[in-house]
């Protein structure tokens, strides 16, 4: 298979890096997403300029091609998650797929991890971090996770704006980072105490390694000239491995989900979750009530006056 167009490939990068996407799953996003831009490029559009009629033709095309329905639903969730990405991240001023109707399926429940688990990753990074390392490279790696996991944890921050962190984020002796997210709109999350000391132990060692220079608190030789996401959870599978965690399980969405989760469990208000993650309807944020399932029939037993007998 060719290498794919650009706007694909920086999705495929996304879903690898935020998503945690499997080399299967990319393998077949890529191959749906290939015919469908060679598609639109048949009449003359591209990914960035393509309008409802052009992703309505497209399945008008799967359709005299005799794919099965399930077949089509499939490309067609691979294209709207496309144009989604693209316009979230701005490389288009609109998403034509908004208005195109499709077969009803049920959501996808987020994956997530346990408080225990979570716990364990934490624990296996910050003895990693205090342990004598054989290298300088090495330390520096060691601290740099740790301190990413802290930050991570804390804040639900989406690994974009993790990894696009300013130097000045470390200094901060508030309880609190301002962060510009999706749409440039700035959000306020939390940071709690072991991820304030987490990156200031971090900035103190790049200083320390003299790798101060750049402004961004996670300097790397990128284009950006930051930490790339495809990097963090390169490296974040590598720490789940030593906590002892299934790889495909984690992922730098995962640990995302798993703040939301665990606030929602501990009685946060969905309000207030979909304030701190960023998103803008809160229907984005109900799919975490999955969670308290559990709680709420366990509540139901423990507390109704007609529950269960003990």
């Amino acid at each position: 298979m060719s290498p794919p167009p650009r706007l694909v490939a920086l999705f495929l990068d996304m879903m690898a890096a935020e998503r945690g996407a499997a080399g299967n799953t990319l393998a077949a996003y890529a191959r749906d997403l290939e015919d469908y831009v060679a598609s639109l490029s048949e009449t003359g559009a591209s990914p960035s300029d393509a309008d409802p009629a052009a992703v309505r033709s497209y399945l008008a095309r799967l359709e005299a091609r005799g794919l099965k329905r399930s077949s089509a639903a499939r490309r067609l969730s691979a294209v709207r998650q496309f144009h989604k990405f693209l316009y979230l991240e701005g490389y288009a001023e609109a998403d034509p797929t908004a208005p195109i109707a499709g077969p009803k399926r049920g959501r996808a429940l987020p994956k997530t991890l346990s408080v225990d688990e979570v716990d364990r990753l934490l624990t296996v990074a910050r003895a990693a971090a205090d342990a004598p390392a054989p290298s300088p490279f090495e330390q520096l790696r060691a601290v740099r996770m740790r301190c990413l996991l802290e930050l991570l944890y804390a804040s639900g921050l989406r690994v974009s704006e993790l990894v696009s962190l300013p130097k000045a984020a470390a200094r901060t002796r508030e309880r609190f980072l301002i962060v510009r997210g999706k749409g440039r709109k700035e959000r306020l999350v939390p940071l709690t105490k072991a991820a304030r000391t987490a990156a200031r132990a971090y900035l103190a060692l790049i200083e320390q390694q003299g790798r101060a220079a750049s402004p961004w608190l996670f300097p790397a030789d990128s284009e950006t000239g930051h930490l790339t996401r495809q990097a963090f959870a390169r490296d974040l599978k590598a720490a789940a491995a030593a906590a002892g965690l299934r790889a495909d399980r984690v992922s730098p969405h995962v640990l995302r989900h798993a703040f939301a989760s665990h606030l929602l469990q501990n009685g946060a208000d969905l309000r207030v979750i979909q304030e701190l993650l960023g998103h803008a309807d809160i229907a984005t944020t109900q799919i975490y009530t999955h969670m308290l399932d559990d709680r709420l029939k366990n509540m139901v037993r423990d507390l109704h006056p007609m529950g269960e007998d003990g």
